[in-house]
């Protein structure tokens, strides 16, 4: 347990985007919460960044330059290392925060039961063309975390999240587990289910419905366009299946990597992706439904499904019903 004062480092790992990176910053400077640093981490020599930086003049504020681009990984565990604080928040170099949330979430982490809470909570995905709101459901008790993040009541996503902006948790876990620096993709996902699988760790959400962060996901939204990415991410989910429920390990491949490369037909994925989650998964028939419909499915009309459903959930809300995934 630490007093309301402890030290929040904050840590944004960025390179070449300084027009983007000076807005993630001023959203941390300025937090109701007042006794925080910001670390910004440049990944790798990038003097545009660090001049416009520099132009900020507040003393919380510390960056420090990489001498090489080593990536996101090694970014972020550069910027635990330089951390003088107890607790650590991520934010990245395109996302923003509300003023309350550093302060939601230490008080959350100071009364958690867990030694090493990972302190989390809603946020604003914003697209080009419209706000929503995720996760739209928080965990069930004691509902496995993979089946959290991974398994589906529905085709459409945000229904389980926990998005690397609103990460809030104690320096000494990420010290003893580090960000993987050899993973080229799904570097926030592997470090949360190899954290949370310890001892006296926990992913908790802070009390308030209200969302704490803003995910501008038309400007750092990944996508998995060709045969390398979903090969990958199939092998990555493999290496982890120790910390997956075989339901979560089909859904992932289904739902996740199935979703995603079949934006871009890439028809060479079809028949492996489903070989691969009868093979060492569980599908459920929600499982099943979604990747036969994301392929079957136009990109256009999929997105305006998506919209309609939105549409009627914020209807509802409105007329005070109940919304189906609150």
């Amino acid at each position: 347990m630490t007093s309301p004062g402890s030290l929040v480092s904050v840590v944004i790992p960025t390179r070449a985007r300084p027009h983007l990176v000076t807005r993630s910053v001023c959203s941390a400077l300025t937090q109701s919460l007042t006794r925080i640093e910001v670390i910004v981490v440049i990944d790798g020599p990038d003097d545009r960044t660090l001049r416009v930086l520099r132009q900020i003049d507040d003393p919380r504020l510390r960056v420090k330059t990489l001498p090489r681009n080593l990536g996101l990984a090694d970014a972020r565990n550069t910027g635990v290392s330089e951390a003088r604080g107890q607790w650590i928040a991520f934010l990245d170099d395109d996302d923003e925060w509300f003023s309350e949330k550093l302060k939601i979430q230490l008080q959350t982490a100071e009364k958690s039961t867990h030694r090493y809470p990972i302190v989390t909570c809603r946020l604003i995905a914003r697209t080009e063309v419209k706000d929503f709101v995720w996760p739209r459901r928080l965990p069930l008790q004691n509902e496995p975390l993979s089946e959290y993040l991974f398994c589906r009541n529905s085709p459409f996503f945000g229904e389980g999240l926990v998005a690397s902006n609103t990460i809030f948790t104690a320096k000494e876990l990420l010290r003893s587990v580090p960000f993987r620096s050899d993973l080229q993709r799904h570097e926030d996902l592997d470090w949360l289910l190899r954290a949370s699988a310890l001892e006296g760790v926990g992913v908790e959400f802070v009390p308030s419905a209200d969302p704490l962060a803003i995910w501008h996901m038309q400007q750092n939204r990944s996508r998995m366009s060709n045969d390398t990415d979903w090969r990958y991410s199939v092998s990555w989910i493999r290496s982890n299946r120790h910390l997956v429920t075989s339901r979560a390990y089909a859904s992932f491949i289904m739902t996740w990597i199935g979703a995603n490369v079949s934006r871009s037909r890439e028809w060479s994925a079809f028949f492996p992706l489903i070989r691969e989650a009868f093979r060492r998964g569980k599908p459920s028939l929600i499982d099943a439904l979604s990747y036969f419909g994301y392929w079957l499915t136009p990109p256009g009309v999929r997105g305006r499904m998506v919209g309609l459903s939105t549409r009627r959930r914020s209807e509802s809300e409105k007329n005070g019903a109940a919304p189906a995934n609150p």
